[in-house]
């Protein structure tokens, strides 16, 4: 019996042991898992496609393929609440803007507050997407949108595990030891921001010294410096008022003012109304339509103390200004049709573009002072009370005839720049806009300030500094006067990779520069340069106002109605040799000329020159109403078109003018054409007497102006005239200007024109360029085709078949002559650079691919130096070693960057942009854009490149005779009359 006691005892443990054993597997079971993971082996593991999305289990991966702006896919699961990271391995190409839902337990179906976004860029290669989130229950669906359009990616596997996001890493940003500063000057990084704090884009000194910034999307702060020479923290403040969002702020009048861009845009006052210096009054000052990166940007205190002036980029309505140096005549002014950008943007924005007016301190009266910008940024007085501004490029545009780089403006009075959207920028040379200072290159102009009153030696006080946020150069722009305006040099002054900077502003209490970066959520940073050099740091003399610019300023004065009694004044000065001058007088005229005073006024027009009557004429023409045209009779209609013919074409003397002022001529003739209408059969007879003869021409400007003029008026023979300059012209861009305009061509056409035109297409496809750039010759074919009848469509059915393929760009196979030195090169260059031939030079220039990265003459690439001034700025030597020797000395402003991945790959290239953690890297200068993404997170090291972008050997398959054609062409920066192609007197 014991024995059998014993084992009754030991079962009953054992049931127990069991019981208690399956009590807790069960409840077990019941628990949900903390680890979910979805292989697709045997296809697609429970994920289904809920809307606008194709999943495919192939190879052991599954296919997503989103279709439409919201695709989305989902499965059901069971797994643990708490902290959870989903973990996606897969590979994609380019961004991904995802989303990440889920529904927990009690709480069925998806919502915006159940749900994380996420943003990553692929490069085709297999990457872990990691999606953080937490959720108080468990689990149990989850729904994932890839990306909010089209997209494709391989998913390898997905994991969903508990695990709690790493604490985020103390913000840091650049070090200021790897900023590159020019010698004599420090950096210090005084401040890191941290993420709470937002991404900082805007700066000002209020009237204690303390700094003001705000965040992009968010808050102002109030910053207290710590002194120079000491290590004391800078103090951070949150200003306690509802306002942010700012690309504008200022100081003055005991206020700040704000530029506010995003929601409730516009100017607005803040005040402190009860005396604890502390910011507490907020007032709209005037409501500005527009928003965005090409919002309302800068306000800035005139040289006066008396006003205020704020800009606005091209997406910006004018806020409704009571009066307007630059008449309201403005339109676009395209003799043939524009083309709008192929990649969609500023698709519908009119003239005139970005603008610049100035008001009062309570805001009350608005006066429109210039326009014509693409998204001008920030605004800063000279020390003799000028306006400069620095203006942004189009990227997208790189490759295209119609690209312009950043680049510095003088903001005179009443001046229009000449941006249109799409193909439809005016060529800085047209006499109803004016040109830049100084062009920069690709960059994102942000802002900018000059050193006056900074403890720097002079030629920096007089210096306006620019920003470049999507390359990291601070710019020195050294500016000398030119007549009524400055010409400029730009040095660069600070770089670091990166250094996104946002704005910039000289701190008046202590002399020093603060500079912020940041901008897109990219990290930011509070950073001040010190002089400690050696030169004087004493206040620089203000230079006196030029002749001419006292006149300028003089003619300045009468840019509003009511000044007819100066109409012989300004008269005078409408045939200035100055530019500015010229531009000013006419503006002035455009106010002064009204119906009344044209009829007390008759000017003897045999007595006028020939700049006076074209600049009558584009004033007129500017002056020329829809109502008025309407008003008039056909009589009166036809005389003023033959008149107008007879005036320019027949009284003045095509071959007596500059080529400056025959592109006056053509440009006033085209305005006529636009603003009057079509011309009477009299009138354009008169026209074709004249031009028809001139074109082709010698100049590439005078060959786009005649073409576009003579397309216009279906002169005879034009299409295969303009077609040989087509097939001849050694640039993308000169061949890309003429296409667009001969796909307006609707008479004259052979059918061997027809495919001669047709075929270029095939070749252009191997060009390459901006964003836009093989849409724009998309566009322009299917354009052309849309104008062709019945029967020329079957003639051509063969060639119209054949869809234009990106191919590599194919430059004429050449052998190589010999690996050239500059030892060997030199003597034969400062020996034999005289009597040299322009044209083979040009083509050189085009045959060694300087042109693919180069812009020279207003032509080329963008992506290296502009190369039109090397031949002044470099001797000899120095100008060969750049070309035989391209890695010896590498600008840190186009110097290349090596990033060190995690993952063991190298990137080599410039940044061009930044969004987040994200840089866009180009890698291929030939391939502009074509860019690499680069994840901050991801990278081990970063190292400069001490190599040059610019391939080796670009000259060995030229002759000796061809280089040297090349040297003088560049020497001469592209002028075919300089001395180095004159013939030496026996």
């Amino acid at each position: 019996m014991p024995t059998l006691s014993r084992l009754t005892a030991y079962l009953a443990t054992l049931l127990t042991l069991a019981t208690a054993t399956l009590s807790e597997t069960s409840l077990a079971a019941d628990a949900a898992p903390d680890t979910v993971r979805w292989t697709f082996t045997d296809g697609d593991a429970g994920w289904k496609p809920v809307n606008g999305v194709q999943l495919e289990a192939k190879g052991e991966h599954l296919i997503v393929t989103g279709s439409n702006q919201d695709p989305h896919f989902a499965t059901k699961l069971r797994a643990a609440g708490g902290e959870k990271l989903l973990k996606i391995h897969a590979k994609f190409d380019g961004r991904l803007d995802g989303q990440l839902f889920w529904a927990e337990a009690g709480n069925d179906g998806f919502s915006e507050q159940r749900s994380v976004r996420y943003e990553v860029r692929g490069n085709g290669e297999f990457k872990t997407i990691k999606v953080y989130f937490k959720t108080e229950k468990d689990v149990t669906e989850l729904r994932i949108d890839p990306s909010n359009g089209k997209c494709q990616l391989e998913i390898a596997s997905i994991e969903l595990v508990s695990e709690a996001p790493p604490p985020p890493p103390a913000p840091q940003s650049t070090p200021a030891d790897q900023i590159r500063l020019l010698e004599g000057f420090r950096a210090e990084l005084l401040y890191s921001v941290p993420k709470s704090q937002g991404s900082w884009v805007s700066l000002c000194v209020d009237g204690k010294g303390r700094l003001i910034t705000s965040d992009q999307y968010g808050k102002l702060y109030r910053i207290t410096v710590p002194e120079i020479g000491t290590d004391g923290e800078p103090a951070i403040e949150e200003i306690p008022v509802d306002l942010g969002m700012a690309q504008g702020l200022c100081w003055a009048f005991d206020s700040l003012y704000v530029m506010v861009n995003g929601k409730g845009a516009g100017l607005y006052r803040v005040r402190d109304t009860n005396g604890d210096d502390q910011l507490d009054d907020v007032k709209l000052l005037r409501a500005i339509k527009g928003g965005g990166e090409h919002g309302p940007h800068a306000v800035a205190l005139s040289p006066d103390g008396k006003s205020l002036y704020v800009c606005g980029g091209n997406h910006t309505d004018i806020p409704d200004p009571e009066t307007s140096r630059l008449p309201r005549t403005w339109a676009e002014d395209q003799l043939l049709p524009r083309m709008w950008d192929a990649g969609g943007h500023a698709v519908g924005k009119m003239a005139p573009g970005g603008w610049v007016a100035k008001t009062d301190p309570e805001g009350k009266s608005f006066e429109l002072i210039a326009a014509g910008f693409r998204n001008e940024y920030d605004l800063a007085f000279n020390a003799q009370g000028e306006l400069f501004t620095y203006d942004a490029d189009m990227e997208w545009d790189v490759g295209t005839p119609w690209y312009r780089p950043t680049r510095v403006n003088h903001v005179a009075s009443g001046a229009e720049f000449g941006w249109r959207s799409g193909t439809g920028k005016w060529p800085d040379y047209y006499p109803d806009s004016l040109g830049a200072v100084v062009n920069i290159g690709p960059g994102s102009p942000t802002g900018i300030t000059f050193g006056t009153g900074a403890k720097f030696p002079a030629k920096y006080q007089n210096a306006l500094f620019i920003c470049d946020w999507s390359y990291s150069v601070l710019y020195a722009v050294h500016m000398q006067p030119d007549g009524a305006t400055y010409k400029g040099t730009a040095e660069v002054f600070a770089s670091g990779v990166p250094l996104q900077l946002t704005d910039i502003v000289i701190r008046p209490q202590d002399g020093a520069m603060y500079f912020t970066i940041g901008g897109r959520r990219t990290q930011s940073g509070l950073y001040r340069v010190t002089y400690v050099g050696e030169e004087s740091t004493a206040p620089a003399a203000v230079p006196p106002a030029t002749e001419a610019v006292k006149l300028r300023r003089k003619l300045e004065a009468l840019h509003e109605p009511g000044h007819g009694d100066q109409i012989l004044f300004i008269l005078s000065n409408l045939a200035h040799d100055d530019r500015n001058v010229r531009y000013a007088a006419r503006i002035a005229f455009e106010h002064a000329w009204t119906k009344e005073s044209a009829a007390e006024f008759s000017p003897d027009l045999d007595e006028l020159s020939a700049d006076a009557l074209i600049q009558m004429t584009i004033a007129i023409s500017r002056k020329m109403t829809e109502a008025e045209l309407k008003g008039a009779s056909e009589a009166d209609k036809h005389g003023h078109a033959v008149n107008v013919a007879e005036l320019l074409a027949l009284e003045i003397e095509w071959s007596s003018l500059a080529e400056r002022q025959q592109l006056d001529l053509l440009r006033a003739l085209s305005l006529q054409l636009i603003r009057f209408g079509e011309f009477p059969a009299e009138a354009r007879d008169i026209l074709l007497k004249c031009l028809n003869d001139r074109y082709p021409a010698k100049s590439n400007r005078l060959n786009r102006e005649l073409s576009q003029l003579l397309i216009h008026l279906n002169a005879p023979d034009v299409v295969p005239r303009t077609l040989d300059l087509l097939e001849q012209a050694p640039t993308q861009e000169e061949q890309l200007q003429l296409a667009l305009w001969l796909r307006s061509a609707k008479e004259g056409w052979s059918i061997e024109d027809r495919k001669r035109y047709f075929t270029w297409f095939n070749k252009a496809a191997r060009h390459r360029g901006g964003h836009s750039f093989g849409g724009f010759l998309k566009n322009i074919r299917n354009e052309a085709i849309g104008s062709l009848n019945d029967a020329e469509k079957e003639q051509l059915a063969d060639i119209l078949a054949v869809e234009p393929q990106p191919a590599a760009e194919v430059i004429e196979p050449r052998a190589v002559v010999k690996q050239w030195s500059v030892n060997e090169l030199l003597p034969q260059v400062q020996t034999k650079l005289s009597g040299r031939d322009f044209e083979r030079g040009r083509r050189m220039f085009s045959q060694a691919a300087c042109f693919k990265c180069h812009r020279f003459a207003g032509q080329g690439g963008i992506v290296g130096p502009d190369l039109t001034g090397a031949g002044r700025r470099f001797n000899d030597l120095n100008l060969l070693e750049a070309l035989v020797e391209p890695s010896k000395v590498v600008s840190d402003q186009y110097e290349a960057t090596t990033f060190i991945l995690e993952s063991g790959k190298a990137v080599t290239g410039r940044i061009v942009n930044l969004s987040g953690d994200n840089y866009l890297v180009s890698e291929n200068m030939l391939d502009p854009g074509k860019l690499t993404p680069v994840n901050v997170n991801e990278i081990e090291e970063s190292l400069p490149s001490k190599v040059s972008m610019m391939p080796k050997g670009l000259l060995d398959t030229l002759t000796q005779e061809e280089i040297l054609d090349l040297v003088a062409y560049l020497r001469a920066g592209g002028d075919p009359q300089h001395e180095v192609f004159k013939q030496q007197a026996d």
